[in-house]
């Protein structure tokens, strides 16, 4: 019960008045312990998030200070990861992110967006002549 609470981030109480009311499976291990097992704490965790996920709030400001404003010509994905191109005038931007992400944002060729970039870590190099 105490490492169930530990990643939930609540109290053994609260994992207890779960428990109690049907909330939470648990079960009774050799000892006669409470136990919770990690399926079932892997879908109740999900629950709760679900429960308690908010809209994320408009950006007012951010450190950012480089964006491109332009449309998305390509979109490739995978079962884990997508690559979107990004076309912002005379410059083709390259973004690696999460399918998930790219789904979620509706990301395909044609629609309007901005690639956000900040870095920590620039190059730069002098062109032939």
């Amino acid at each position: 019960m105490r490492q169930a609470a530990e990643l939930l981030g609540v109290s053994d109480d609260t994992v207890r008045r779960w428990a109690d009311s049907g909330r939470l499976e648990t079960t009774v291990d050799d000892a006669g312990r409470r136990v919770v097992a990690g399926a079932a704490l892997a879908r109740f965790a999900e629950e709760v998030a679900a429960a308690s996920a908010t809209e994320p709030r408009p950006t007012v400001a951010q450190s950012a200070r480089n964006h491109f404003r332009g449309l998305v010509t390509k979109v490739v994905r995978d079962t884990v990861m997508a690559q979107v191109e990004l076309q912002a005038g005379p410059f083709r931007v390259v973004s690696l992110m999460s399918r998930e992400a790219a789904d979620e944002l509706g990301l395909e060729p044609g629609v309007l967006a901005v690639a956000s970039v900040k870095s920590t870590n620039v190059v730069v190099e002098i062109p032939a002549d």
